[in-house]
C-alpha cells in the first residue's frame, strides 16, 4: 500500500529511548503529532512526544487503547514482544511491516536470512546443546564469538570461547538459545544506512565507519576511508536486503570490511541507527527526518552530506567524578552536543553524544574526540 501520510497526522512509536527522541523532534517539527508507547516513566522519548502511553507492552487493553487515535505505527527500537505486533498490525499499518522487526530482533533467523538471500555473513552456527557447541566448535575453530539469539546488543550476551573449556563455557551461558559465530579479522567497520518509501524509491547516506571500545559504539567518521569500489558494494548490499525485506522506512547495515577487501554483514536494525547521528547535522536531511518521511509515504530528503562529520557517545562513566563540563566542550567551534534527558547515569548506558564538522574526516574525529575529553579533564 502507497499511502501517504501528510503533516497533521499522528504516528506511533512504540518505544521511549533516545531514538524516539530525535525521531519526536524531527516529526513535530514537520507538523506530526507524536504518541509514545512506553512502559517507562517520563522516557526520553516522552518529553518530546504529543502523548504518551506508560504501560507494559504485553498489556493488550493499553495497546488497543492506544492504537485508536494513531495514523500509522512505527518502531523505535526492534526489542518488541512478538504478539504486541501482531495486535498492532490488525489494527493500523505498521512501517517498517512486523515480519522486518521480528527477524531483526533474533540472530539466527537475522543470519539465515542474510544466507539464505545470498548476502555475504560470517560462519555460524545454532546452538542449542553442550554437544552442538563442541560440533560448531570443531567446525568453525576456536576463534569464535557465543551470543545469544535475542536482547544481544552493546556487546550484551557475548563472550568469546578462545581457550576456555567449553564444558565451562556451557555451564555458564546467559541463554539457553545461541549462536557461535567465526571471530573476523576485519580492517574497519562499517554502517549503511538507506531509506525505501512505499513505492520502492531509495536513498542511501554516505556510509559511516564505526570504531568500539568495549563492544559498544565509541566515534562514528564520515565519509568512511575506503575505495570508492567498497562503498558502492557496500550500498548495493544495503539496498538488496532493504529491497528483499520490501522495507518501508529506514534500516542501517553493520558491515565487516576484512583485510582483503571483501564485505561480511554483520547485523541490520530496521530504525534509524546509533552510527547515523552525525547526520543531525552533517547531512542536508537527518536520519530522523529521513525515518518521518519514509514511513509517511513522502518525498525522500537529499542524503548529501554538507561537510565531514564525526560522532562521539557520551557514555554515564563521564559523569563519575560529577556533571560534566559543558562548556569546555562547546567553546570548540563547530561542535554540537545532543543530551537524551535521562535521569540516572550508568556505566556504559548512553546518555547522549556530540558532532564535530571540519574540512576533513580525520579533522573531524579529532575535533570530536577533543571535545568530550574536555568534558572531565579538570576532574581527573
Amino acid at each position: 500500500m502507497n499511502r501517504q501520510y501528510p503533516p497533521g497526522s499522528t504516528i506511533g512509536v512504540m518505544g521511549g529511548g533516545q531514538l524516539g527522541r530525535m525521531f519526536a523532534i524531527a516529526a513535530r517539527r514537520m507538523g506530526y503529532c507524536v504518541h509514545v508507547f512506553t512502559p517507562d516513566h517520563d522516557s526520553p522519548a516522552s518529553q518530546f512526544a504529543d502523548a504518551t502511553t506508560e504501560a507494559d507492552y504485553r498489556d493488550e487493553d493499553a495497546v488497543q487503547h492506544f492504537l485508536r487515535d494513531l495514523d500509522l505505527l512505527t518502531f523505535e527500537f526492534e526489542n518488541i514482544p512478538p504478539e504486541t505486533i501482531d495486535w498492532c498490525a490488525r489494527q493500523i499499518e505498521v512501517r517498517p511491516a512486523g515480519a522486518i522487526i521480528e527477524t531483526a530482533q533474533n540472530r539466527l533467523r537475522e543470519k539465515n536470512f542474510f544466507s539464505e538471500n545470498g548476502f555475504p555473513v560470517p560462519p555460524f552456527r545454532p546452538i542449542r546443546s553442550s554437544a552442538e557447541l563442541v560440533s560448531a566448535v570443531e567446525q568453525l575453530g576456536r576463534n569464535a564469538i557465543l551470543k545469544t539469539i535475542a536482547f544481544g546488543y552493546d556487546g550484551k550476551g557475548q563472550q568469546s570461547i578462545s581457550s576456555r573449556d567449553l564444558k565451562d563455557v556451557w555451564e555458564t551461558r546467559v541463554s539457553d538459545e545461541l549462536i557461535l559465530e567465526r571471530a573476523i579479522d576485519f580492517e574497519k567497520e562499517i554502517s549503511v544506512i538507506v531509506a525505501r518509501d512505499p513505492s520502492g524509491k531509495m536513498e542511501s547516506f554516505p556510509i559511516g565507519e564505526n570504531v568500539h571500545r568495549n563492544h559498544i559504539l565509541d566515534v562514528t567518521i564520515v565519509p568512511a576511508a575506503i575505495p570508492e569500489s567498497v562503498a558502492k558494494e557496500a550500498i548495493g548490499i544495503a539496498s538488496a536486503i532493504a529491497e528483499k525485506l520490501d522495507l518501508i522506512g529506514l534500516l542501517a547495515v553493520e558491515m565487516f570490511q576484512e583485510m582483503g577487501g571483501k564485505l561480511l554483514v554483520n547485523e541490520i536494525a530496521p530504525r534509524p541507527h546509533n552510527s547515523g547521528h552525525w547526520s543531525l547535522e552533517g547531512c542536508f536531511t537527518s536520519q530522523f527526518e529521513q525515518q518521518v518521511r519514509a514511513v509517511c509515504g513522502l518525498a525522500l530528503g537529499s542524503t548529501e552530506l554538507l561537510r565531514p562529520s564525526a560522532m562521539a557517545n557520551l557514555l554515564g562513566d563521564i559523569w563519575q567524578f560529577g556533571e560534566p563540563d559543558w562548556l569546555a566542550a562547546l567553546a570548540f567551534p563547530n561542535v554540537h552536543l545532543h543530551l537524551y534527558g535521562k535521569h540516572e547515569a550508568r556505566p556504559r548506558r548512553k546518555m547522549g553524544h556530540l558532532t564535530a564538522l571540519a574540512s576533513s574526516a580525520e579533522e573531524a574525529a579529532r575535533l570530536v574526540r577533543r571535545a568530550r575529553e574536555s568534558l572531565c579533564k579538570q576532574k581527573l
